[in-house]
C-alpha cells in the first residue's frame, strides 16, 4: 500500500482541508479495509458500523463522505439506502455504494437523488479510487479554488492508484481519458441535419425519421459480440454505443430496460459500465425513469435528444448499418 499512501497523500495535499468519511458494511472485513483507506488518504473517519447504524442512527451526523458496503440489500436496508439518499443529496454529501451484480438494481432503484458512485463486486482498489474521485470533488467550494494544473493532476493521481492497482478492470490511461472526455464526445449538434429554406430564413430541422427496425439493431449487436470470439475484446470495446444499441432496440420494441440488463449490454465490467451510464446521462444522452408500480425500481432510456440522433444516424447509413455499426 506505500505507492497507494503517496498517490493518496498527493491529493490530500492537492485538496487542501480533508474530510469527514463515514463507513457503513456488515462485513467486518471490508468495514476495517475502509477504516484503513480513510486513513491512508489522510481523512477524517467520523463513524464506522453496520448497516444497522445507517438504519437506525441519526443521519444529521453524516461525514461529507459515506462509504457503503451492500452486497445484498433486504427491505430494511432498501428503506435505509433510500432514506440515506434523500439526505445525502439534501446535504451534498458524496455517497459510495458497493454492491453485487445481484442488489443492483435495488441499490440503483433506492439512489434516485444523490447521485452516488456505485461499485459492482469491487475489489479494495475499486474502493480505493471511488475515495480518490471524491477526494477530487471535494465540497464546500474546495475544488473551484484549484487552478487547471492541479484539476488534471488530482486526475492523474487517481489513474495512478488504478495502475497500482493491476489495472483494476482494465481501467487504464486509455479509458479513464475516454469517460473524462465522454461529456465532450456526446454533445449534440442542434444544427446537425439543418436546411435552410431561403437565404435569410433561420435553420429548420428536417422530421426525425423513423427509428429502424429493433430486428436490424439486435443483428448489429450479434454481429459487434461475435468479434470477440475472434480477437481480444478489448480491440473494439465501446461501451457507449453498445448501450446506444440496446436502448434503441428496446425503445422501438416499447420494453424497459433496466440498469444490469444495460451493463451487461455494455460488455465492460459493471463498474466500467455505471460511469459510462453517469457521463451519458450528464451529457444528455440517457435518463432514469422510476417504476410508477414500484419506486424501489428505476429503468435507464434514450432521451429525445438521443432518439432522434439515433434514428438520423440509421437514416444515413441506411441499409449499410448492419455493416458499419
Amino acid at each position: 500500500m506505500g505507492q497507494v499512501d503517496f498517490a493518496y497523500g498527493a491529493i490530500a495535499d492537492a485538496v487542501g482541508l480533508p474530510l469527514d468519511v463515514s463507513v457503513y458494511a456488515d462485513r467486518a472485513a471490508v468495514r476495517v479495509e475502509l477504516a484503513e483507506d480513510v486513513a491512508a488518504a489522510g481523512l477524517t473517519l467520523r463513524e464506522c458500523g453496520s448497516l444497522e447504524m445507517l438504519a437506525t442512527g441519526d443521519l444529521r451526523v453524516l461525514g461529507e463522505a459515506v462509504l457503503i458496503d451492500c452486497p445484498q440489500l433486504d427491505a430494511a436496508g432498501m428503506a435505509a439506502l433510500t432514506r440515506l439518499d434523500m439526505r445525502a443529496a439534501r446535504s451534498g454529501a458524496m455517497l459510495v455504494v458497493s454492491t453485487s451484480m445481484e442488489a443492483l438494481d435495488a441499490v440503483f432503484g433506492c439512489c434516485a437523488q444523490s447521485r452516488p458512485q456505485i461499485l459492482v463486486d469491487p475489489r479494495r482498489a475499486d474502493r480505493i479510487i471511488a475515495l480518490g474521485q471524491v477526494m477530487a470533488r471535494a465540497p464546500h467550494g474546495r475544488l473551484h479554488e484549484l487552478t487547471e494544473t492541479d484539476r488534471m493532476t488530482l486526475l492523474r493521481l487517481t489513474e495512478q492508484v488504478n495502475t497500482i492497482a493491476e489495472k483494476l478492470e482494465r481501467l487504464g490511461d486509455a479509458e479513464s481519458d475516454a469517460v473524462r472526455a465522454a461529456g465532450m464526445a456526446f454533445r449534440f449538434d442542434e444544427q446537425a441535419g439543418a436546411t435552410l429554406r431561403s437565404p435569410g430564413d433561420k435553420l429548420v430541422r428536417p422530421a426525425r425519421p423513423p427509428l429502424p427496425d429493433p430486428r436490424l439493431v439486435r443483428r448489429i449487436i450479434q454481429q459487434r459480440q461475435a468479434r470477440a470470439r475472434f480477437f481480444d475484446g478489448d480491440l473494439f470495446a465501446d461501451p457507449a454505443w453498445d448501450m446506444l444499441l440496446d436502448l434503441t432496440a428496446a425503445r422501438v420494441e416499447h420494453t424497459r430496460v433496466s440498469v444490469t440488463s444495460l451493463c451487461i449490454a455494455s460488455g465492460v465490467p459493471p463498474t466500467t459500465a455505471l460511469r459510462w451510464i453517469s457521463q451519458m446521462t450528464d451529457a444528455g444522452l440517457l435518463e432514469r425513469v422510476e417504476d410508477d408500480t414500484d419506486r424501489r425500481r428505476a429503468f435507464i432510456q434514450l432521451t429525445d435528444k438521443a432518439v432522434d440522433a439515433m434514428a438520423r444516424y440509421f437514416a444515413e447509413i441506411g441499409k449499410g448499418g448492419v455493416g458499419m455499426a
